[in-house]
């Protein structure tokens, strides 16, 4: 079966809480967030769809990289999927074997598992050897409110999905957010995400610790896990850290190849590791990071930060390798919404997946037109956090 068309789709639509979540003051002025696919036709008719994560940041490069890798991909059979993605490598090594590239690599590859999957009439979960279909815990993430209502909205929201498990984005300062949250979401466990995995120089291992006893002194009772503590520069101390917070320590989302992710798994640096397909190469990377954790005894959470394809591709993942906990995005994006429609359902803090061949989504003509491209719609790095609220409107 042969690969007749390569095709980019970027589209935006608007995200998250305009004035009240910091994520949206500081990185998305517009109000909007833009997602990146790349649909893959196949002689036959047959389509897949993948998604990569690089064009939340810069669509026009994801955009680029896909016409110009798609030349290598037409005319080739679909079934060979590994050697279509090692082609894929070599062209792209040199310039970026980790980075922009893999996220596009990502993103075909998820496609090509699609088009696979669909060609044998099975949800992708059970392509990929899946024995059969379970529902899979759900932990929502979310919580970066600027103030106590809006958090108290989105602990709301939790509750009403019957999730028994809440992320929230906490930093080294923000102790006091963290401990509000804790005993206002009684009954629903707090993790906390300390956004550490791109900054340059982290924070030490030091101040999460001294972060962690401060939270128990002040509530009472640890965070679930600690997620993203440390960034690139420290990496080598995550074991040690892991060793000595008497928390579980979790991480690895931006990691894009499984021989990295796969090393710091094996080096134990992670009680929970969280492989993310529209980030680290596909869903086969993600399949060897299960199987790594597994050697090591660490769990798998996958990060689903995406749009509805990359949620679904790493949902089918974590079924496939008998995964048992998947992140739930909270924060409101229509154009996920209008992806996942009757084919993931929340019940009782449980996620569940459709029976439709592939990853089921269809990418339909009033899909693109509902949520054009917009070139402001780039979410931004460089900011400046001095005009968020100061922690005292946690006390």
């Amino acid at each position: 079966m042969k690969i007749a068309r390569v095709r980019a789709v970027v589209l935006s639509a608007p995200y998250g809480a305009a004035l009240t979540s910091a994520e949206n003051i500081l990185h998305i002025p517009s109000g909007l967030r833009t997602s990146g696919f790349v649909e893959i036709t196949l002689d036959d008719g047959t389509v897949g769809l993948g998604e990569g994560y690089l064009a939340v940041f810069a669509p026009q490069v994801f955009r680029s990289i896909v016409e110009l890798l798609a030349p290598l991909l037409v005319g080739k059979d679909v079934l060979q999927l590994d050697a279509r993605f090692a082609e894929l490598v070599v062209a792209t090594g040199y310039w970026s074997l980790q980075g922009a590239a893999r996220h596009v690599l990502s993103a075909i590859e998820i496609a090509l598992q699609d088009c696979n999957a669909r060609l044998d009439g099975v949800p992708l979960w059970r392509h990929l050897g899946g024995m059969y279909s379970r529902p899979l815990a759900a932990y929502a993430s979310g919580g970066d409110s600027i103030n106590p209502e809006a958090m108290q909205g989105e602990i709301d929201a939790v509750a009403a999905l019957g999730i028994r498990t809440f992320k929230i984005r906490g930093r080294a300062h923000q102790v006091d957010k963290v401990v509000w949250t804790q005993h206002a979401a009684a009954g629903i466990a707090v993790a906390v995400d300390m956004t550490q995995n791109l900054v340059v120089p982290s924070q030490r291992p030091e101040e999460v610790l001294d972060f962690v006893h401060a939270v128990v002194d002040a509530s009472g009772r640890p965070p679930a896990f600690i997620e993203e503590a440390l960034g690139p520069d420290r990496i080598d101390d995550l074991p040690a850290l892991r060793a000595a917070a008497g928390v579980p320590i979790a991480g690895g989302e931006i990691v894009t190849t499984e021989d990295e992710l796969v090393a710091r798994v094996r080096a134990r640096s992670y009680d929970i590791v969280q492989p993310d397909a529209t980030v680290i190469g596909g869903v086969g990377p993600v399949l060897e990071v299960f199987s790594a954790a597994g050697d090591v005894g660490a769990e798998v959470y996958v990060h689903c930060w995406g749009a509805g394809v990359g949620v679904l591709a790493n949902y089918h993942a974590a079924l496939a390798a008998g995964g048992s906990t998947v992140e739930w995005p909270l924060p409101d994006y229509p154009l996920r919404s209008e992806l996942l429609g009757g084919l993931v359902s929340i019940v009782g803090g449980e996620v569940s997946l459709s029976n439709a061949p592939g990853l089921g989504i269809e990418l339909t003509p009033a899909i693109e037109r509902e949520f054009p491209f917009r070139a402001d719609a780039v979410y931004e790095c460089l900011v400046d956090p001095t005009g968020l609220p100061t922690p005292e409107v946690w006390r």
